[in-house]
């Protein structure tokens, strides 16, 4: 069992993020929340709404967009095709259109002019903020298609500390534009990305919630999860894995 009565609410315009240990369930609580998995027992809702099944078998309400932790782009594609993926796929809208949306959405994300490019010619954090743009682009001739949810998987896993402060950064951003989803909810094990772009944190372990508080809680709590797993610490309750 992955996760155990686990209740996890999100709130319209909130930065959410859920820690905790290495296989405890965060990736699989996203991919619920995505649509990409459905759970065994319990419910989700959307907006009040029952969502029966994976999101292929009935359309939530508001869009929710996924950032995958390997950024997950097509290596045969363009960052243009990819980034325009959804619109070339799903709209009507004629291919310069897209092209221009695409070329928008990559400037909002700092990569104006790359869109010829393929994904084997970016570094990490291009591939990263790529994906990012993929997430957030939008149809303006069918609200439906732009994203009021963004779910971010390890964001920053595998890069530098300051390529870790872009993309930090850039998360904060977009939540600030008014033409971007302004919710979203992470999963991270990186602290500075905690610290930066967390507004409400869960600590998931064994399944289960155990701690709730926000970043300035981090560091006045007296909870010995917490404690051990900012320090680093092999003593403590969380079992280190051999």
């Amino acid at each position: 069992m992955v996760l155990d009565n686990t209740n996890i609410s999100v709130y319209r315009g909130e930065a959410l993020a859920i820690i905790g240990p290495s296989g405890t369930g965060k990736s699989t609580s996203l991919r619920i929340m995505a649509g990409l998995l459905a759970p065994d027992a319990g419910e989700v809702y959307v907006k009040g709404q029952r969502r029966n099944g994976l999101i292929g078998d009935v359309e939530d309400p508001i869009r929710i967009s996924m950032v995958f932790q390997q950024a997950a782009l097509f290596d045969s594609l363009t960052v243009e095709e990819n980034v325009g993926f959804l619109l070339y796929q799903r709209s009507k809208l004629p291919h310069h259109r897209i092209r221009a949306i695409v070329n928008q959405t990559l400037e909002m994300v700092g990569l104006p002019g790359i869109g010829e490019r393929y994904p084997a010619e970016l570094s990490g954090g291009m591939r990263k903020r790529v994906s990012f743009a993929r997430a957030i682009i939008g149809n303006p001739d069918d609200p439906r298609d732009t994203p009021e949810v963004i779910l971010y998987d390890e964001p920053t896993a595998g890069l530098d500390p300051i390529a870790s402060t872009v993309i930090e950064d850039l998360i904060r951003k977009l939540q600030h534009n008014q033409r971007c989803c302004s919710t979203y909810v992470m999963v991270t094990h990186q602290e500075s990305t905690i610290r930066r772009t967390a507004d409400r944190i869960l600590f998931l372990y064994q399944g289960q919630i155990r701690w709730e508080g926000t970043v300035a809680d981090i560091d006045t709590t007296d909870n010995p999860l917490i404690r051990q797993f900012f320090s680093g610490s092999i003593n403590g309750p969380i079992q280190a894995l051999a």
